[in-house]
């Protein structure tokens, strides 16, 4: 096919080919991704984002080059160069051109708006947001898969419904995209997200609030630190509503985000772990009670600087998808599951000591905790180490599988950085604000009274478990004797940094 003579420029030549190879690539990529099964975050990648690029770069070189020869032509006093760009429909070579236009035009177009559709659909999979920033977003990932809404895609929580969200969330991923191409990122990753979506716009589209359910029932096993790894049952009431459903939300863990009032507040600091001031709101009648934290009363003129916040599902529930377990906590899962036979002894205690340590890496934490777990018993149980070794190693496989799944040294991610307020042992949660100190100017306090939340209904070791009827409640006993301290104490005093 005869071109016009000014299509037969470097410039021309090359974005032809660089199109016409960026085209080739999709195609065959797109081809070998329906019939052989291939695929993933990578190839998306290109194949959406990348080459499209490259495709369009080709595309604006070639008429760029038809512009620059014509502009040199008709600069050098040449025949044909001073008519300039002109199109002759009666010359072969021009209708060539302007056919091959239009086809080009109308096949890209097509192309486009597949491409278009398919990256809007790629940039919003969990593996773009998962897997393409492999390091960055390990820890993130992992928990994710691991979590309770492991089947919820990321951008239903991230970004929601509607456009504006959306291009919020483009927008915002493109320092995300500069920060990891030039190593800017922080390690951690700080949280929480002050800049996300209202859980309103996006928790509330499953979780409605108006069919919130009354208690339910919660069964603990525990291990304790012992030589024989004594089993510790504990069995709660967990006050989420009120007794009866029809009550709504009027009692219960879930009164909190109660349409008919509001609770506000303050928090010192950016991870939103102090809460000195918290004001709470009767919206149907105006009431209006202030609160504020004898130990930490904030002035005036730090209310004012400072966000006051309306409480959601997210201030309690800031773990929902990426929750990293403390030992203490995966590791009695592990005992429970058998993944850690409990028939080694102190195997509890010893996995406190190696994984509340910090280590560099992984392969270093490897190293050392497999070290430390063959020394330990074949310097205290040699008998145990030489008759069932397999024990030994079957313990290094669970610890393993706890750290791989909630200890990230390579980001700096594990529950020590990352707070969850729902409880509280290992972080201050419920009692950010239930501590005993949150008074008002009437003298009011907010309640620390833990059956406000839940009542035990049983609790013991196997073999003096203590139980009663499911309206009424047992005085928490601490599995290791502590007198009334656990009273007078936070939980997190000991379960926080004990180890």
């Amino acid at each position: 096919m005869k071109l016009p003579k000014n299509f037969y420029n470097p410039v021309s030549l090359i974005g032809s080919l660089l199109a016409s190879v960026s085209l080739g690539i999709i195609i065959f990529s797109l081809i070998s991704m329906l019939i052989f099964d291939v695929g993933g975050s990578y190839i998306g990648l290109f194949i959406y984002i990348i080459l499209p690029v490259f495709l369009v770069i080709g595309l604006i070189m070639i008429p760029v080059g038809v512009w620059r020869r014509a502009k040199k032509l008709k600069g050098s006093g040449n025949e044909e160069g001073r008519k300039g760009v002109r199109i002759d429909l009666n010359d072969k070579r021009h209708l060539n051109a302007i056919a091959l236009f239009v086809f080009v035009t109308i096949v890209f177009l097509f192309l486009t708006g597949i491409g278009s559709y398919e990256a809007f659909h790629y940039t919003e999979s969990n593996e773009f947001c998962g897997t393409l920033c492999h390091t960055v977003m390990e820890p993130e990932w992992v928990a994710y898969q691991e979590s309770t809404h492991s089947r919820v895609n990321c951008v239903e929580c991230h970004v929601g419904t509607g456009a504006s969200w959306y291009v919020r969330s483009k927008l915002s991923g493109l320092y995300q995209v500069y920060s990891v191409m030039f190593n800017k990122y922080p390690q951690p990753i700080p949280t929480p997200v002050h800049n996300l979506r209202p859980a309103r716009e996006t928790c509330e589209k499953c979780h409605w609030p108006n069919k919130f359910y009354s208690y339910r029932l919660k069964n603990e096993k525990h291990f304790l630190a012992d030589s024989i790894n004594t089993e510790w049952n504990i069995q709660l009431k967990m006050k989420t509503g009120s007794d009866f459903s029809t009550k709504g939300l009027s009692e219960g863990i879930h009164w909190h985000i109660n349409p008919e009032i509001r609770v506000e507040y303050i928090s010192s600091t950016y991870d939103r772990e102090f809460i000195p001031w918290v004001r709470y709101i009767n919206v149907a009648t105006g009431d209006t009670v202030i609160y504020n934290d004898i130990l930490e009363t904030l002035d005036q003129e730090a209310i004012d600087s400072l966000e006051i916040r309306t409480m959601d599902c997210i201030d309690c529930h800031n773990r929902p998808s990426h929750n990293y377990l403390p030992p203490q906590t995966f590791i009695d899962l592990l005992i429970a599951s058998g993944d850690i036979p409990s028939e080694l002894p102190q195997v509890k205690a010893l996995a406190m000591e190696v994984l509340n340590f910090s280590y560099e890496n992984k392969d270093s934490a490897e190293l050392i905790i497999a070290n430390r777990l063959n020394e330990f018993y074949k310097t205290n149980y040699k008998e145990i180490f030489d008759r069932n070794p397999e024990l030994v190693d079957k313990a290094y496989a669970g610890f393993m599988t706890g750290f791989s799944k909630n200890i990230f040294p390579g980001m700096k991610a594990s529950w020590d950085v990352y707070p969850d307020h729902i409880g509280h042992l290992e972080f201050n949660g419920c009692f950010r604000c239930h501590n005993g100190n949150h008074k008002s100017n009437s003298g009011d306090l907010i309640s620390r009274d833990c059956n406000l939340c839940h009542t035990i209904l049983g609790q013991g070791t196997l073999e003096s478990f203590e139980s009663t009827f499911v309206n009424n409640s047992i005085e928490f006993k601490h599995p290791v004797d502590i007198g009334e301290s656990w009273k007078e104490y936070a939980c997190t005093d000991c379960h926080r940094y004990l180890y």
